[in-house]
């Protein structure tokens, strides 16, 4: 959207200090979404305010004091911290000469460069389109151009209104559209389900690792660079485990703190791939100065969700060697964690062990004696539960694995006496 192949944009970001979170934290984050959108910023504009001005955000007096700022530095692109309202965007762009650019704007802006997949590109017009409705009044000519064309106006029907009718047919559309992608999501799932496979999902905030992480467990190739939303669409791949067994490990979406409503709202097909799965993966930069609020913000988001009693496993990544655990910040738990280093491969076979131990607590014990006549449920405990041992007797096939419960009732007519105790 912003970026050249000579210079950089030059960007002022500016945010409002109301107490309700980190501000320069946040600030510091809307830069790095700065830069994966090809934006340099290169100062910064802080207020103490206990709440946004229904007019221009910031106070009149410090929005003056960013227009002069502006010209001083030659700024390119005018970087909120919040969401802006159509009035503070027609009032902020009338001080200081530029058109603002909110925080959903940007990330709505990096989404769309990363949606690669139909259902990425569905979802993040669908938050664009959500999100430019309600600004239509204040937007100026660059949100005007929707329903231009011949045959688009009644008579006497405004341009405002023309562009509103045309905004909430597509939303409609793209709605009825991801309903589809939905339902396909819901049989894919079901089919797993079927199947007996095990899914295991990545979650957490973005750039962690997570996709550097799918690379080395399962030896995929996605795309992985040192940027905030780098991978956009889920990924999904297959998991040889320790014990035999093979799991569908799936790559979901990045979180960001006060990640927008129209974002949550859009992926919430994809980010229900978290729901759908036997076992959540909440992966962390162990290394981050924001690690609490990874967490907290993962934790919010899954909680929204209604992942119900989905299991969690808390992986801390970027961690080479034991001093790194020593430096786990106090007040962060670390029972039941586990940390690696998915660039070095440090503890990842440890990390599968877990995942392996995790996805077999609902499993069974399976000692039987099978008459030859059934045969066909070795393969049946093979492919949908564990395979340890398979012998073939005068009397016929002796099995010891283990199985979901919900498929022993296959082999309990079989069991041996005394088996599971």
């Amino acid at each position: 959207m912003y970026e050249t192949e000579e210079t950089r944009p030059r960007a002022l970001a500016v945010a409002l200090d109301t107490g309700a979170y980190d501000a320069e934290a946040s600030l510091h984050e809307l830069a790095q979404l700065a830069d994966t959108a090809g934006i340099e910023v290169i100062c910064t504009a802080v207020q103490k305010k206990d709440t946004p001005d229904n007019a221009t955000f910031v106070g009149p007096g410090k929005l003056r004091e960013i227009a002069q700022l502006c010209q001083d530095e030659e700024i390119d692109v005018l970087l909120f911290d919040d969401e802006l309202s159509p009035m503070q965007i027609r009032n902020i762009e009338q001080v200081a000469g530029l058109a603002p650019v909110d925080r959903t704007m940007l990330i709505l802006d990096i989404f769309a460069r990363n949606a690669r997949t139909r259902e990425g590109a569905v979802q993040v017009e669908l938050a664009q389109q959500r999100y430019r409705l309600p600004r239509l009044a204040g937007a100026g000519v660059a949100m005007s151009r929707l329903g231009a064309g011949i045959g688009t106006r009644g008579p006497g029907e405004s341009k405002l209104e023309t562009d509103r009718r045309h905004i909430m047919r597509r939303i409609k559309y793209l709605q009825q559209d991801l309903r589809q992608i939905e339902a396909q999501r819901q049989t894919t799932h079901r089919t797993r389900q079927k199947s007996g496979i095990k899914t295991v999902a990545l979650v957490g905030y973005t750039n962690v690792g997570k996709s550097t992480l799918l690379n080395a467990l399962t030896g995929a190739e996605v795309l992985v660079e040192n940027k905030l939303f780098a991978t956009l669409d889920p990924t999904a791949r297959k998991l040889p485990l320790p014990d035999g067994t093979t799991a569908l490990l799936v790559d979901t979406v990045g979180f960001v703190s006060r990640l927008p409503h129209h974002l949550v709202q859009a992926f919430r097909s994809t980010l229900k791939e978290s729901a759908y799965a036997d076992l959540i993966l909440q992966v962390c930069d162990l290394q981050a100065d924001n690690l609490e609020l990874q967490l907290a913000t993962t934790r919010e988001t899954l909680e929204s969700l209604e992942i119900g009693e989905t299991p969690i496993l808390t992986v801390f990544n970027k961690c080479d060697n034991t001093k790194c655990i020593k430096s786990l910040p106090a007040g962060i738990s670390r029972e039941g964690a586990v940390f690696v280093s998915a660039r070095t491969g440090y503890n990842l076979d440890g990390l599968l062990q877990k995942i392996a131990e995790l996805l077999l607590t609902d499993y069974l014990p399976v000692d039987c004696l099978l008459p030859f006549s059934q045969a066909v449920l070795e393969n049946t405990l093979r492919e949908k539960g564990q395979l340890r041992q398979s012998e073939y007797l005068a009397d016929g096939i002796h099995l010891v694995g283990s199985c979901p419960q919900e498929i022993f009732y296959l082999f309990a007519p079989y069991q041996r006496e005394g088996a599971g105790e």
